[in-house]
């Protein structure tokens, strides 16, 4: 017989955040998120508290012993915005038991009916900067250290307990050649048409003190009309800016500029930090950090986690002059490989900028939807 517990101190938390590292104790392909940034977003630091609300739940079965977690989540700018009454489950992770998934999946849905709230989605976060998107397809590759990874019968359990798909997210593998494509070969005829060229020889800083906060203006603008997208308020974006600045790299950072120095579009990418996060089980010390910086210096492989440009930029050349930037560094840097951050399977026109490049589907993340 499976409890459901309600998360109401730290000791539950803990429980709550570590519970993964035994469930995938023996699984390669597993990265565990950072344990402090879990701490920091399952707690009122998170500046999406202004306008989510949230409830932990943990499933205990009869031996005490915890077989599975949720939160539970509405967001309510999302849902203004999409004109819905969901309630979110993200954070979902449970033993192969149809019983535990169940308990934990009517949890959620009992909570956000409470609320008034009429469907269940998930898994998501509480903003589309979280982990997002239940694996169905390359449990076989090593998780993106920002990706959700999940045995597959999560999603055959969610299936029998009548859940649909809603939509579904590809993450493309792009090879990097060693030298440039031959595409590139029109980049300075683009810059000169359209009046935008890419940052370049200035510091990490500079970009921070002086683009950063523009540029995630930009994510609000490009990711408007993409699925359950709620915009980032600036106190929210300048919690992603410390959180990320300390391994972002002036050579994968690319900031597109036009004439009056306005940002239109950039690309945030980082080494894959999978392999130094894995070994560390998520902690930076006493060695995660060192790992981490290692990583960040040598590396193959890169991941593209936020690629945007303004509307009014799409399709004017403007994604090749990132690329360009990208691939120049890549070369540099001994880069022969990237994994592209998920992309909804139709949004063809983000998809159409890598279509110069050996690509292949590399995994397939799902959001599931049920009425409540």
């Amino acid at each position: 017989m499976t409890r459901i517990v309600e998360v109401r101190n730290k000791r539950q938390l803990r429980q709550f955040i570590t519970f993964p590292e035994k469930l995938y104790k023996n699984c390669p392909q597993w990265v565990p998120a950072l344990v402090g940034d879990e701490y920091d977003t399952l707690s009122e630091k998170n500046s999406a508290m202004e306008y989510c609300e949230y409830c932990l739940f943990l499933a205990v079965d009869e031996k005490n012993q915890i077989v599975g977690r949720v939160a539970a989540i509405i967001n309510r700018r999302a849902n203004e915005r999409w004109k819905e009454q969901t309630v979110r489950f993200g954070w979902i992770d449970f033993v192969n038991d149809i019983e535990v998934a169940e308990a934990l999946t009517d949890a959620v849905a009992g909570w956000g009916r409470k609320k008034g709230m009429t469907k269940i989605k998930g898994p998501l976060g509480f903003t589309d900067f979280d982990r997002e998107g239940m694996l169905v397809d390359g449990y076989d590759k090593l998780s993106p250290f920002t990706c959700i990874y999940n045995y597959p019968y999560y999603n055959e359990l969610l299936s029998q307990l009548g859940f649909s798909k809603d939509a579904d997210w590809i993450q493309t593998l792009m090879e990097i050649p060693s030298e440039l494509p031959s595409m590139f070969r029109y980049a300075r005829l683009i810059e000169e048409k359209i009046g935008v060229h890419a940052l370049s020889g200035v510091s990490m800083k500079f970009i921070v003190d002086n683009y950063a906060l523009e540029a995630f203006h930009v994510v609000n603008e490009s990711f408007a009309q993409l699925y359950e997208y709620a915009p980032f308020s600036d106190e929210q974006i300048l919690r992603y800016i410390k959180t990320y600045s300390a391994i972002l790299d002036t050579d994968f950072v690319c900031i597109l500029v036009n004439a009056d120095n306005k940002v239109i579009g950039f690309g945030f990418c980082v080494p894959s930090l999978s392999k130094a996060v894995k070994k560390s089980n998520g902690r930076l010390l006493p060695f995660g950090i060192i790992r981490i910086m290692r990583a960040l210096k040598k590396n193959d492989t890169l991941e593209a986690l936020v690629v945007g440009i303004k509307p009014e930029y799409q399709g004017s050349g403007a994604g090749l002059l990132l690329l360009e930037y990208l691939h120049k560094n890549c070369i540099k840097r001994g880069i022969t490989r990237m994994i592209v951050n998920p992309q909804l399977e139709n949004n063809l026109k983000v998809q159409s900028m890598f279509n110069g490049y050996d690509t292949q589907e590399y995994l397939r993340r799902r959001s599931y939807v049920r009425n409540i």
